[in-house]
């Protein structure tokens, strides 16, 4: 950060996260950026200023430092309005290769302000070219000197765009001293830009140097291509294509040859980036034999990405995704080590690796105490205590664990029914079906646990008493998800998925009938459930319903053990009254609650993870990440709305960190079981909305298709026999080759190109 003394300009360190976003978030900073936005230019000079290039001399002062920091600040300028936002996608985009810290939208929202780890190998200039040559935008060559101030903006999301904790690391930069040092530091992710930097003096040094000590390379395990390791990559083609073995004596050759070309799409092409990443399975005496290889590989017929590779990133991409949400594949985030004094007592009578089922499993029954209560959301839309949990584990692994938590939390209510269902049994007795009733149904009966096996006309009844009985909630449990269809008269499927998205929005629901003896009545729908399956039947029964908001609105939680879970015998401990004793506070404040409830720090807590979950989104490019997070934010904030009532209106650290683990294990659990089908679907509505107008039907195929593929798709638009004429015209004009390795037609680059510009001009 930059501050005057005397007249000079003083530099000092900003070491966090949390001070950067201060300082920039400031009333006084909002205020003056506001007025230069509306034109006052003499306010910018008030704006907080920022170097990103140097460190201070040893006096603190900026003028004349020649101490390079690890970062570079760059300035793009006069970007017209109408590329703005194909800058910024462009710029994200490839993050990772840049190795981005920081983006900003300038003062006068006129272009961009981003810091990129700096290549040491490169000057200042040399790597704001490089940058310039990677993201294809000019850069400000007036702010090429390492003394360059930024004006900074605010933390508004649409000023800040991006930002990295290691944008705080102040060491100074460690430049090589000698020629392996140089070469070392031009990893495989600066190459491909390197490589196309013609114009780029220090570009054109760097890859002479490489062309120079090619025998020099050294295998770089840490190299990355869009920040997945190369090494997992290769280790992942492994795993998928040859068991996970890697190459030995007898098929070194043809599988190295393989992977090579497999890889070289993403290496640029050039030996040196093969060498530096595929191992030499030979070892140091087969030097030559692997060299001649990588060489042979890259003599094959270019033809794009191809589909082995694409499979490869799609299955890192899974594994990323779901770690994004603080586990791995097979371990959820873990939970805090402190809980809320309510989920602790609910947890404490379960092994530990049943507590997160449980923790999550407890909601739905906790919200059905609730009546008359609403929440503001930070969006000021009033929100209810809804939830509807779905557990899924494999057969036998526990998942009746959930069950005793839940039936005393719901004690109370099973207590209050016992009158009530009398009462209702009596008057049906005096009051027979298809006669004319003598008496009118009381309208104080209301009985809100529901069996998992109803009519229409008794859920429609049940839903208006409740309504009318202080705008209670119903509620269900049921051992597996297939008994839920019962709950209605119609049995389906879509007919849960619709009463699911009802029951979240609290949406009307009911029946109107015109006999005199029938059932009539709308009211919102007010409806929690827990239910358990199995993973092959939460994707069959969900099938259709993971793309149209059913799945989202759901509280997914999961069972998996370890292996030393595995090993362990689950003993459950005692329930009795002393448990019913200690929980009976808890569930009195519940009851007592009543109208609109509010709490800052729930509020501010939602928004902190909506800002994480879109940064997450961003970073791993998943548009299934993104739909999942908005209601799993809403979900966990309501249970932390929940635990807040229950412990007398007091908002705690342990409640923050449980809402924020709970937001982040039913995210685990969603990305686990339906984030591939969420991804493929949302790519697959993508493509369509970016059709338009009429195609011919090689267009209509993918970059890469297998034979039947074809013919499906000649089917689909009402084309009759085998197509083998067309597959052979398309091969003859040069429009597709076909792949022995893989068994498909993979498209030209020619043709792409042809057809890419024929679509521009259109």
């Amino acid at each position: 950060m930059i501050y005057y003394k005397d007249g000079a300009k003083m530099m000092r360190p900003v070491l966090s996260r949390e001070e950067y976003l201060q300082l920039r978030g400031s009333s006084k900073q909002q205020a003056i950026l506001k007025a230069v936005r509306e034109g006052d230019e003499k306010q910018k000079m008030r704006l907080i200023q920022m170097n990103y290039s140097c460190l201070p001399n040893e006096d603190g002062s900026l003028k004349g430092s020649t101490r390079m920091s690890t970062t570079v600040g760059m300035d793009i300028d006069h970007i017209p309005a109408e590329e703005m936002q194909a800058v910024k996608d462009r710029i994200l985009q490839k993050k990772d290769e840049l190795g981005l810290l920081m983006l900003e939208t300038s003062a006068r929202k006129a272009g961009y302000h981003l810091v990129f780890k700096r290549c040491p190998k490169l000057s200042q200039e040399g790597n704001l070219k490089w940058a310039s040559e990677l993201l294809e935008v000019a850069y400000d060559e007036g702010a090429k000197d390492i003394t360059r101030v930024f004006f900074t903006t605010t933390v508004d999301e649409n000023e800040l765009l991006f930002l990295s904790d290691e944008l705080f690391d102040t060491s100074p930069a460690e430049l090589p001293t000698s020629e392996e040092d140089n070469v070392a530091a031009l990893t495989p992710s600066r190459l491909p830009a390197l490589g196309k930097a013609g114009s780029s003096s220090d570009s054109a040094l760097a890859v002479a140097a490489l062309q120079r000590c090619s025998s020099k390379i050294a295998y770089a395990p840490e190299a990355k291509y869009n920040g997945i390791l190369y090494k997992d990559i290769i280790a992942k083609y492994w795993e998928l294509f040859n068991g996970g073995k890697e190459p030995v004596i007898g098929d070194r050759n043809a599988l190295t040859f393989e992977l090579a070309v497999t890889l070289r799409s993403i290496c640029a092409y050039e030996l040196n980036q093969l060498m530096a990443v595929i191992p030499n399975y030979w070892g140091n005496e087969g030097t030559d034999e692997w060299r001649k290889t990588l060489e042979n590989a890259l003599k094959e017929p270019r033809k794009g990405m191809p589909y082995r590779l694409k499979q490869v990133l799609a299955a890192l991409k899974e594994t990323a995704v779901v770690k994004a949400c603080g586990g791995t594949l097979t371990t959820p985030p873990p939970m805090p080590k402190k809980l809320p004094p309510l989920i602790k007592l609910l947890t404490k009578n379960v092994p530990w690796f049943y507590k997160p089922a449980v923790a999550s499993a407890v909601f739905p029954a906790l919200g059905a105490h609730l009546h008359g209560v609403k929440f503001r959301y930070w969006d000021n839309v009033n929100h209810e205590a809804t939830f509807m949990n779905v557990l899924i584990g494999r057969q036998s692994i526990g998942k009746g664990s959930i069950k005793k938590p839940i039936e005393y939390i719901m004690e109370d209510i099973r207590q209050r029914d016992i009158p009530n269902r009398q009462r209702e049994a009596e008057w049906k007795q005096k009051n027979p079906g298809a006669k004319q009733k003598k008496d009118p149904r009381p309208t104080d009966i209301c009985i809100q646990m529901l069996i998992d096996n109803l009519t229409d006309a008794v859920f429609n009844q049940r839903i208006v008493d409740a309504h009318n009985n202080g705008e209670r909630y119903i509620f269900t449990i049921v051992d597996e998800i297939e008994a839920l269809k019962k709950v209605t008269s119609k049995g389906t499927v879509d007919e849960v998925g619709l009463l699911i998205r009802k029951a979240f929005d609290n949406s009307l629901a009911g029946q109107e009938r015109v006999g005199a003896d029938s059932v009539s009545g709308i009211a919102p729908l007010r409806w929690n459930f827990n239910a358990s399956t199995t993973p092959p039947n939460a994707r069959k029964f969900f099938y259709k319903m993971v793309n149209d908001g059913t799945v989202s609105r759901l509280d997914v939680s999961t069972i998996i053990l370890n292996d030393d879970a595995e090993e362990t015998t689950p003993i459950l401990g005692i329930y009795d009254n002393s448990f019913a004793q200690e929980l009976k506070p808890y569930i009195d404040r519940l009851e007592a609650a009543n109208g609109e409830i509010e709490c800052p720090q729930a509020k501010k807590l939602a928004l902190e993870i909506k800002k994480e979950n879109s940064d997450a989104a961003k970073l791993y490019e998943s548009e299934a990440y993104r739909v999942l997070s908005y209601r799993a934010n809403v979900i966990a904030w309501l249970k932390g709305m929940v635990l807040y009532v229950a412990h007398g209106y007091k908002w705690s650290k342990e409640i923050a960190d449980f809402v924020r683990w709970t937001e982040q294990y039913n995210l685990w659990c969603k990305m686990l079981y339906f984030g591939r089908q969420l991804e493929k679907e949302l790519r697959e509505e993508l493509d369509i909305q970016r059709q338009s107008g009429p195609q011919n039907l090689l267009e209509l195929l993918p970059d890469e298709f297998t034979k039947e593929q074809y013919r499906q798709m000649r089917q689909s638009q009402g084309k009759s026999g085998d197509g083998e004429s067309t597959l052979r015209s398309w091969t003859k004009r040069n429009h597709i080759v076909y792949d022995e390795v893989s068994g498909r037609y993979c498209k030209t680059e020619e043709y792409k190109q042809k057809f890419s510009s024929l679509n521009i001009e259109k």
